[in-house]
């Protein structure tokens, strides 16, 4: 019962929204959206992790297999960032991982897209062209709205079938993520259910004690996930490291040093320090900070006690002794979440603190769940992705569910399968 009630409210319920189980995919043409938005090498523009496209291949081979014919949207970047790409290298990387090829279709909603809809054959796969090369992708407007796009409008009506297998989108009500639910059949596809199942077992029907690790450079995001996960009784502890762990050392009085302060700048708010110091003052017991922090000193890993802050240098990581304090935690935890790694875990020396944690995660009794991109990167990185319960590459659709939020994508799949 107490699942039913939360996944009432944040969306959730599973028999609320069609899967692939519920249709005949023989010969349908089923346009798929995913997220396969990749790290790439700010240099070279060339895929550093392509985990997200590994994980996409399941719904894919699925209804390709049944017989369907797989058009695939996806996005990589936003359109006058640097990262803005085709997504020819990602169709490439797919038909690498899948064993068949994926067609690449350098268009969207135009001549030579439709062409190549009509002309597919039942099991071939194609991805097309950058979606959020369109302009109004991006927009935050209802399903209705989006349904009379140019994209829906075209595409729509050469397809039997929408699949959703987007949850790290999911919290975005975007065009290609909510329009094709207005007028045609909309399921969830195996990632997107996946997700939905293990993040209920998180917040929803969790293993007590319960143990929540945020670290990363968005800590603004930390404190609000914080608040919420105390106020409500879903933590029992919050382990707060990187740029978040700072951030609340600074709001318990310590000074960090210039160098500290310019790494927090871009986040850091009087609102945001306010809450922090809040969270201190009323929850300190169920909080774990940093005790001591590595520090860059000339290319070395240097660690010192936080009471000997501020310094001229940086802290690129959490040090020893802050380490084995959560990973006692750990320990004694039924359930852990981990968002966020604990330092610059890509620089020689100063990935110990991420690691160390993620082994003890791996090597734990409990129910652990991986979340955020950079974080599945680093599971993915060491090795350690296949010893964890879940592994999420999803960031603000996963902190908007553990707020018990509703996702746009979710409720636009429920309100399909209400209509019917």
């Amino acid at each position: 019962m107490e699942c039913s009630l939360h996944c009432q409210r944040s969306g959730f319920i599973m028999n609320d929204f069609h899967t692939l189980d519920d249709f005949d995919l023989r010969d349908k043409t089923v346009i798929l959206r995913v997220d396969i938005n990749c790290p790439l090498d700010q240099e070279s523009l060339e895929i550093k992790d392509d985990n997200r496209i590994q994980q996409s291949l399941v719904t894919i081979k699925d209804i390709a297999e049944a017989g369907g014919k797989v058009v695939i949207l996806a996005h990589q970047g936003r359109k006058g960032e640097w990262d803005f790409i085709s997504m020819k290298a990602h169709c490439d990387r797919m038909s690498n991982h899948y064993g068949l090829p994926v067609r690449y279709v350098d268009d969207i909603s135009g001549e030579n897209a439709k062409i190549a809809i009509t002309d597919m054959v039942p099991g071939e796969v194609i991805m097309l062209r950058n979606i959020r090369d369109l302009d109004y992708e991006r927009k935050n407007r209802s399903p209705e709205e989006h349904a009379i796009s140019e994209l829906v409008t075209a595409l729509g009506p050469l397809a039997d079938l929408y699949v959703c297998d987007a949850f790290a989108t999911a919290h975005r009500s975007q065009c290609s993520m909510v329009g094709f639910t207005i007028n045609l059949p909309s399921a969830a596809g195996r990632l997107l259910r996946q997700e939905v199942e293990a993040l209920s077992q998180l917040i929803v029907r969790p293993e007590r004690p319960t143990l929540f690790i945020f670290g990363g450079t968005k800590f603004g995001d930390a404190i609000d996930t914080t608040w919420t996960l105390l106020k409500q009784g879903k933590a029992d502890k919050v382990a707060l490291v990187g740029l978040a762990g700072m951030a609340f050392l600074m709001a318990s009085g310590i000074e960090l040093g210039k160098q500290n302060l310019a790494a927090l700048h871009k986040e850091l708010t009087p609102e945001n320090l306010d809450e922090a110091r809040e969270l201190m003052r009323t929850k300190k017991e169920n909080i774990i900070l940093p005790v001591d922090v590595a520090l860059n000193v000339d290319g070395e890993r240097v660690e010192i006690a936080v009471d000997e802050l501020p310094t001229e240098y940086q802290s690129l990581d959490i040090g020893s002794r802050t380490v084995d304090a959560i990973v006692t935690a750990i320990d004694e935890a039924g359930t852990v979440f981990m968002s966020g790694p604990a330092g610059m875990y890509e620089r020689p020396g100063f990935e110990l603190g991420t690691r160390l944690l993620l082994e003890s995660m791996a090597n734990a009794d409990a129910f652990t769940v991986v979340g955020g991109g950079h974080t599945a990167n680093a599971v993915t990185g060491f090795g350690l992705a296949d010893k964890m319960s879940y592994v999420s590459t999803a960031g603000g659709a996963l902190e908007a569910f553990i707020l018990g939020e509703t996702l746009p994508a979710i409720d636009a799949l429920k309100r399909n399968k209400k209509r019917e």
